[in-house]
């Protein structure tokens, strides 16, 4: 029973003394830092990709339905859940007023050679 007592005592000491530590709380911080800047990083990338896909789709006036859904539960969704803020909206909305056309992808793969020339 004493050296149960004694381990225990020296356990909560060694706990103690590193929860107390300057260099503990360094690490937490540091850690803390690294994945706010990874969420930024996740969130301007997002950003940048609805952007850019957006204004693709509403240059060429229509969007598919696949692409539609990957534009969302893909891109939009976590980019909201993330604390995105916003600044897409008005081009998502701009999405939702697209006509939704069914193409087979050997069309749009063939209307993608033919605007590379």
């Amino acid at each position: 029973m004493d050296q149960t007592l004694t381990l225990l005592q020296i356990v909560v000491t060694a706990i103690t003394a590193i929860a107390a530590s300057s260099g503990f709380w360094v690490f937490i911080n540091r850690k803390r830092n690294i994945n706010s800047l990874t969420r930024q990083l996740l969130i301007g990338l997002a950003h940048d990709r609805i952007v850019t896909l957006s204004l693709e789709f509403i240059g060429r006036g229509w969007i598919t339905q696949e692409e539609h859904e990957n534009l969302y539960v893909f891109l939009y969704n976590p980019y909201q859940l993330m604390g995105g803020d916003g600044s897409v909206l008005r081009l998502m909305d701009d999405i939702n007023k697209l006509p939704i056309r069914s193409v087979p992808l050997h069309n749009i793969l063939k209307e993608i050679k033919n605007d590379d020339k």
